[in-house]
């Protein structure tokens, strides 16, 4: 299949081969959401941590006697039911929350959403995405003319890996993220509205 090419300021400037099997994939809804779960989970970060009784400070010393006192027998005062003891099943940093998926299902994912945003429109081929300048003010104006003066939404720009400039330019734009193509992944795509790629990255997608 065909697609068109435009130049980062809106311009018609030819058109691109696509790989069917890349941008014309079935919908798999199912795939899809097993594949952004796994993703999510895997970059998921426990910082929530309570201290067992193992970890709190103090209380190697038996608190009193065993016998004779008239009160609880008592072996450590960093026991759960003391004040200032550690924490029963309380949330720990060591918690694994990893998930994992096949290669053929990862990629099957990822053909399955580049398929369906090309085909709602949300995906642009861009003749080259490289900003000389590095600045952002350059890439806005050049994006405000791509869009043709509407609002500019979340949108995610896929480079190719040696683009320095362009990750330089949009660090600063509001609701602009950039990547490079052997860094995409399904969530940016499912978390973007638009996406811009450069056409010379095209065939470095499989």
């Amino acid at each position: 299949m065909k697609a068109q090419v435009l130049t980062i300021d809106g311009k018609e400037k030819g058109s691109i081969d696509l790989n069917d099997a890349i941008f014309a994939a079935k919908w798999n809804e199912d795939l899809v959401h097993q594949a952004f779960v796994t993703f999510t989970a895997n970059i998921r970060r426990p910082w929530a941590h309570v201290k067992d009784r193992s970890e709190v400070r103090g209380g190697g010393k038996k608190p009193w006697r065993q016998k004779g006192t008239g009160r609880a027998r008592h072996g450590s005062s960093r026991s759960p039911i003391w004040i200032g003891g550690g924490v029963t099943h309380g949330p720990s940093k060591d918690r694994d929350y990893s998930k994992k998926i096949n290669k053929k299902m990862k990629r099957a994912a990822l053909h399955a959403v580049l398929s369906k945003k090309l085909a709602e429109g949300e995906i642009k081929f861009i003749d080259s995405l490289n900003i000389e300048s590095g600045k952002t003010k350059d890439l806005s104006q050049s994006l405000e003319k791509l869009l043709q003066g509407k609002k500019i939404t979340s949108t995610l720009l896929i480079s190719t890996n040696d683009n320095k400039t362009l990750y330089k330019a949009a660090s600063n734009l509001e609701k602009i993220d950039s990547t490079k193509v052997t860094a995409m992944n399904i969530y940016e795509l499912l978390t973007h509205r638009n996406v811009l790629i450069d056409a010379k990255a095209v065939e470095e997608i499989k």
